[in-house]
């Protein structure tokens, strides 16, 4: 069966998000979990990118949608919860400390699958329904990286907000709340694409410089803003539909 040479570019970033989220997992084993926190940074930006050159392309398809969720299995719900389990447990029983760490995992597998049926349809969303798993890992390594960064000792941060944090994040991911895409990157799709691409970029350019102080405030806004549009969107409806 000849394979198209335009599926291999979108494939292969989907392998090397895999291949990041599989070496991230052994730097944590390693307790190197700065640089295991950029690899998963990096393998959320090729979790990106490898949907929208499929769809660019043209050459979207089911086996891509079900490749790209077992890459984020790896990435995105395996590594966050060895990644808790590795910071934020030791005071905890053994059992409870064990169901912390298993948020990520089970939220995670359950967000991936509600999504690859929502795929089936053929209706372009611009929003996930619920809070993608990317978004999740990566504010829970905003929030390792951000003490990390505000303290002069090896510090990640207090464990029980840790595990607040995750358990919040947990909920997102299988809430109904729905969450806006990235935008694609081009000014001439639409006026509402424009707007957040440049808020986009500006939001990237202030994680360039301020890096981890400025990467956890980035999801914070994302995740509560969303909520709040969402919740007032909501209430918009229900009241359209009483009068």
């Amino acid at each position: 069966m000849k394979i198209s040479k335009k599926r291999i570019f979108p494939n292969a970033l989907t392998i090397l998000n895999m291949f990041l989220g599989f070496v991230s997992i052994i730097l944590i084993i390693r307790n190197n979990y700065i640089d295991a926190g950029l690899l998963l940074i990096l393998a959320g930006l090729m979790d990106i990118f490898d949907g929208k050159v499929a769809r660019g392309l043209g050459i979207s398809s089911k086996f891509g949608v079900e490749f790209d969720s077992f890459a984020d299995t790896v990435s995105f719900c395996i590594a966050p919860s060895i990644l808790i389990y590795s910071l934020y447990i030791d005071s905890l029983h053994f059992l409870v400390g064990l169901i912390f760490c298993f948020i990520p995992l089970i939220c995670g597998t359950i967000r991936l699958a509600k999504y690859n049926l929502d795929s089936e349809d053929e209706k372009i969303k611009n929003y996930f329904i619920g809070l993608s798993t990317p978004i999740s890992t990566t504010t829970i390594l905003a929030y390792m990286f951000f003490n990390y960064s505000t303290s002069e000792n090896e510090y990640y941060g207090d464990p029980i907000i840790g595990l607040i944090l995750v358990f919040f994040l947990g909920a997102l991911m299988l809430s109904p709340i729905h969450f806006i895409k990235f935008p694609l990157i081009t000014f001439k799709y639409s006026l509402s694409n424009s707007i957040l691409l440049v808020i986009m970029i500006c939001c990237s350019i202030s994680i360039i410089i301020w890096k981890g102080l400025a990467l956890l405030p980035v999801c914070l806004a994302y995740i509560f803003i969303n909520i709040f549009f969402w919740f007032k969107n909501n209430r918009i409806k229900n009241l359209e539909i009483n009068i």
